[in-house]
């Protein structure tokens, strides 16, 4: 077995959880419809399952640069022509530009197929997505027409410019420089560090997002502007013309994707790179934020979907390799060590955060379409409160356990997992950029504890917490008394946690900072079980049915008890960290270390 989509699952989370009829009902989402996405899911499971996972391993031996040029990993090229022609570039596009504009709920289940079959190649697509938002939304209808109908057919990709070496996620410290041309462009030089996808041999032409400053731009991230920067010229009738003075110096040598090219770019070494300015001066940090939401969900459902991937490797090994009497069997004989307690602790682990959070993720991902196209405005509003609360949780708890997740995997094979052949050490390796793209855990729960709980006065936050508690008592109508005990509990935790923030983050910023990563954590746990719990009420409902899968509801209900007896408790763990443990965090002096 290569990968399998976990098509039925993410059926019942769209359909169950996050409400996908809902959605397709928002206005401008007229083609969308259950069976539509049904056939939608079906078919990217093919082209996942046949193209994308076949190549990821080989993909592994990385992209090849050679004096500027930069040659995609083995099979990557002529698969990037099949997911071009296949119309996958454009699931999420305008359909003004030549996209199918289908809900992003409806695309991060496709997402999860393409980063858990093949996560390197995945991050072509998803750059070029996020460049495709932030020119859809703020720059002139002249530069729409010239790049965006390209970009959603696939034929040109797109990158973000951001990094800098002297500046890393401190974007104050931008010092690339983009000078007034006579005729309206701009010339923009500058160097840019880790460009995901940057230069490769896949696209006729490649679509640089840059931040630079003006000559007159003010200090810090107020003076920050953004440009397009092709790597070809465009002319008038749309051809290719002129190479960009625009070059790759070199591809870093990373830990994992080796099939994604991370390039350093050189801009403007000769001439100046021509530019063209995206919106009003200055104003550029604020345009990158627009397509943030999406780039940040889209990061955490890397980190979940490589976590798939791992897991699905884990039980293939763990049924196929035999080792050691049963526990407690007078019996001599070996048995598959699937039929071991903590093999099946190990498994159960990996299952139940991994459906914990593609049911969290996906109740964000449809936050996030109700925020942009419901018509109610406080609805929408609301749901706006809501994603910005939820995605640093998404992007921070799901790359965060992608790392225990995959290592998971690599236990459960034993020395084997540590051998390359055996292929689960390479998920282990993908899986460690997830949880610093788009700003590491450390922002993330900086960002979680400032922008999201203390200026919005806990609103959000005591709003998600009074769904756990209502889904509390539903659980204990339902039966499920451990499920509904170890939630109250959590949830309860999770309260004090908030108030706590809210006292200290103005008066002792330091105390509140100290503890943002296990609060992003206590929240994402807490979140979790809170959809797990949802599921089985659900779950149980449906088994009611006469054509009910009841292996497969049996099976959710289970999975959301081990949640709740395994994973559920460790929040009080951390609830005790933040509450009371800051000022062991900052007792020592810098010389102390």
């Amino acid at each position: 077995m290569i990968y399998q989509a976990p098509v039925k699952d993410m059926r019942f989370v769209l359909n169950e959880l996050a409400e996908l009829p809902a959605i397709c009902g928002l206005p401008g989402y007229g083609e969308c419809s259950v069976e539509l996405v049904d056939a939608v899911l079906e078919e990217g499971a093919k082209f996942a399952e046949g193209v994308l996972a076949p190549i990821n391993k080989q993909g592994d031996q990385g992209a090849k640069w050679h004096d500027g040029d930069v040659t995609a990993a083995p099979g990557f090229k002529d698969a990037w022509q099949q997911y071009v022609e296949s119309g996958w570039v454009g699931l999420r596009a305008p359909e003004e530009f030549g996209g199918q504009g289908m809900p992003a709920l409806v695309a991060a289940a496709v997402e999860e197929m393409w980063c858990a079959s093949n996560l390197a190649f995945s991050l072509a697509p998803l750059l070029t997505l996020g460049a495709v938002e932030a020119i859809h939304h703020h720059a002139s209808d002249e530069l729409k027409q010239i790049y965006l109908p390209m970009m959603a057919g696939g034929q040109w990709t797109g990158t973000m410019n951001l990094t800098e070496p002297q500046a890393g996620s401190d974007l104050a410290q931008v010092r690339s420089r983009a000078v007034p041309a006579a005729d309206g462009s701009y010339r923009v030089s500058g160097q840019k560090i880790f460009i995901t996808w940057g230069e490769h041999d896949m696209a006729e032409n490649i679509v640089h997002l840059v931040l630079a400053r003006l000559p007159d731009a003010p200090a810090g991230v107020k003076g920050i502007s953004l440009f397009i920067v092709p790597k070809f010229l465009v002319n008038a009738d749309g051809s290719l013309g002129a190479r960009n003075d625009v070059r790759c110096v070199s591809l870093e040598h990373k830990l994992g994707i080796h099939g994604s090219p991370t390039a350093v770019m050189s801009f403007g070494d000769n001439d100046g790179a021509v530019g063209y300015l995206v919106g009003e001066p200055n104003k550029g940090l604020n345009y990158m934020f627009t397509m943030m939401n999406h780039a940040r969900l889209g990061v955490g459902i890397e980190g979940m979907a490589v976590s798939e991937r791992a897991y699905q490797k884990a039980v293939e090994y763990a049924r196929d390799r035999v080792q050691s009497r049963a526990v407690g069997s007078p019996d001599p004989a070996g048995v598959p060590i699937i039929q071991h307690p903590d093999v099946r602790r190990m498994l159960m682990t990996m299952r139940a955060q991994i459906e914990a959070q593609r049911a969290l993720t996906f109740y964000t991902a449809a936050a996030l379409d109700r925020a942009g196209r419901h018509p109610a405005p406080g609805e929408a509003a609301r749901n706006q409160a809501l994603l910005n609360f939820l995605i640093p949780i998404v992007k921070g708890w799901n790359t965060e356990q992608a790392n225990e997740i995959t290592s998971l995997a690599i236990q459960v094979h034993g020395g084997m997992g540590f051998i390359e052949e055996t292929g689960v050490a390479q998920y282990y390796r993908d899986a460690r950029i997830t949880a610093i793209y788009e700003g590491t855990t450390g922002i993330q729960a900086l960002d979680l504890i400032g922008r999201k709980t203390a200026a919005d006065h806990g609103v959000a936050a005591r709003a998600l917490l009074g769904e756990a508690h209502a889904t509390v008592a539903k659980l204990q109508a339902a039966g499920f008394a451990s499920i509904a005990a170890n939630l109250e509990a959590a949830s309860a935790d999770a309260e004090r946690c908030v108030a706590f923030i809210l006292e200290t983050f103005g008066s002792q910023p330091q105390l509140a900072a100290a503890g943002s990563v296990p609060f992003l954590k206590l929240m994402g746990i807490v979140l979790g079980g809170w959809q797990l719990g949802r599921a089985a009420l659900i779950a149980k409902d449906k088994l009611q049915e006469a054509d009910a899968d009841v292996e497969f509801l049996n099976a959710k209900i289970v999975t959301a008890r081990f949640f709740a007896e395994h994973l559920l408790p460790q929040v009080s763990g951390l609830a005790a960290a933040i509450l009371h443990g800051a000022d062991s965090a900052l007792a020592l002096d810098d010389s102390q270390f």
